[in-house]
């Protein structure tokens, strides 16, 4: 069998240009690992030499060298911890010393952040004196008649510009650690029920009201204990719901115990039963089939690119679900999600889509899915407001962050995620919510239970959702 040049040509050329993305993505992935590395670096770097600094002054050189060596040794703990924690996993050692990763947690995060805050400050600083050089020796050249030097202006001491950066310094240091604390033994703790009505097309009478109790990213782990897991389950009973769903991320790592998860999720009362899907963390662990069986042997269901028909009320229901929906393949080629749902939509009842992934929302709205629930994002766990705009890292993930979203019922789905085309559909969405026969898909994304990384939440209480149907 022979090739025409041409189309050997055109083979060559693909392979290059997938060579070339797999080789971006990957760099890309690198240069990302090595900036986080040489952050903890300097943050480590910096606080060592902070407490060096202080100490030097203590007037005793045994409590001096003490304290130095206590830090050392602390620091030594705390990254074999991380370590061991990256490397192996949730082992055995974290299990038996979960206050020592919780610590872990704490310090990496605070250090990072104070130490880019006492950054910014120390920038501000320089740069303040660099203006104010620049308008003395403007001021300078211009009073030829009353000649001064300019140097000998800016060294003349100024008590309140140096009070008032030490202040701004001894601030931007300590705000991490506080907001930490906050974040830890507060926030992070204080589930809120957030209630929300959802219109969906087509939606037989008999649904109009259906209520659904969602709870999502519980991250079983040294972080969330199986008493705080059994307290939002039982805020979730308390509110009656129909239908309960539970939308991925059962745990955080291999050495967490998806059975104490799912033994908690059990205690779930619903009469339309309890169902699920796995996250992306079930995969890491290597536990989603694990997931699947003890669901099953609990009495519930975890579907995995599956679905079935529900009757409520004499009215029927089709809920899908699948596990966690990678957008690109291990070499960094991106793929398209929800591949081979299509045959499971129905046309000729409403369906519900329980998907981790938020961002798989655009091609199930594409498919004529009505309603996705997700997670994934916890909400970015930490979230600040700035001139009237909401900052969260989850931004870099998704433009899906938390709560509900709309966009045209089978509209194409973009190929690519980003901002200008979750501007574009919001804009289209407004638009055609002005015609009353405009149907539209909707999408509610669960801030989630736990946390990963920081133990923290901040601006973003863990949440358990109440979803209220009803007729568009």
């Amino acid at each position: 069998m022979q090739i025409s040049k041409p189309r050997v040509l055109n083979l060559y050329l693909r392979l290059g240009g997938a060579i070339t993305v797999n080789w971006g993505f990957l760099l890309l992935r690198i240069a990302i690992a090595l900036g986080i590395l040489i952050l903890l670096h300097l943050s480590q770097r910096f606080w060592y030499r902070a407490l060096w600094r202080v100490t030097s002054h203590w007037g005793r050189g045994l409590l001096r060298v003490g304290v130095r060596l206590t830090y050392i040794a602390l620091l030594l703990l705390v990254v074999v911890t991380m370590a061991q924690g990256l490397v192996f996993g949730r082992g055995a050692f974290t299990r038996q010393s979960s206050i020592m990763t919780v610590v872990t947690g704490l310090w990496f995060f605070c250090a990072i952040f104070a130490y880019l805050a006492v950054k910014t400050v120390h920038g501000l600083e320089r740069l303040w004196r660099w203006l104010r050089a620049a308008i003395a020796k403007k001021t300078v050249t211009r009073q030829s008649t009353a000649p001064s030097n300019p140097a000998h202006a800016e060294t003349v001491a100024d008590p309140g510009r140096r009070y008032f950066f030490r202040a701004a310094t001894a601030a931007a240091g300590a705000a991490p650690f506080l907001g930490a604390m906050y974040g830890f033994a507060a926030e992070r703790l204080n589930y809120q029920v957030r209630r929300v009505e959802i219109p969906l097309p087509n939606l037989p009478s008999a649904l109009d009201g259906m209520r659904i109790v969602q709870i999502s990213d519980i991250h079983l782990s040294s972080y969330m204990s199986r008493t705080q897991v059994r307290r939002a389950v039982d805020m979730a009973n308390n509110l009656g719901a129909d239908l309960a769903v539970v939308t991925g991320d059962l745990i955080t790592g291999s050495g967490d115990s998806i059975a104490d998860c799912v033994d908690e999720i059990r205690r779930l009362h619903a009469p339309l039963g309890i169902w699920g899907c796995n996250g992306n963390h079930e995969i890491y662990a290597r536990a989603e089939d694990e997931a699947a069986y003890l669901y099953a042997q609990a009495g519930m269901k975890l579907l995995r690119h599956e679905n079935a028909q529900i009757t409520f009320k004499g009215a029927s229901f089709n809920l899908l679900g699948v596990d966690y929906q990678r957008e690109r393949t291990p070499r960094g080629q991106r793929q398209q999600t929800l591949a081979g749902v299509a045959p499971l939509v129905r046309r000729d009842m409403p369906n519900i889509l329980l998907s981790h992934n938020p961002n798989t929302f655009n091609r199930a709205a594409e498919l004529g899915i009505e309603l996705s629930l997700a997670g994934h994002t916890h909400g970015g766990q930490i979230q600040v407001e700035i001139l009237d705009h909401r900052l969260s890292p989850a931004r870099f993930i998704t433009d899906y962050i938390a709560g509900l979203y709309q966009r045209p019922l089978f509209a194409p789905a973009p190929n690519e995620r980003a901002a200008s085309n979750a501007s574009a559909a919001r804009a289209f969405s407004s638009a055609l919510l002005a015609s009353p026969s405009s149907p539209m898909a909707h999408m509610y994304v669960n801030r989630g239970l736990g946390t990963v990384g920081a133990p923290i939440r901040l601006g973003v209480p863990p949440e358990i959702s109440l979803i209220v149907l009803r007729r568009a």
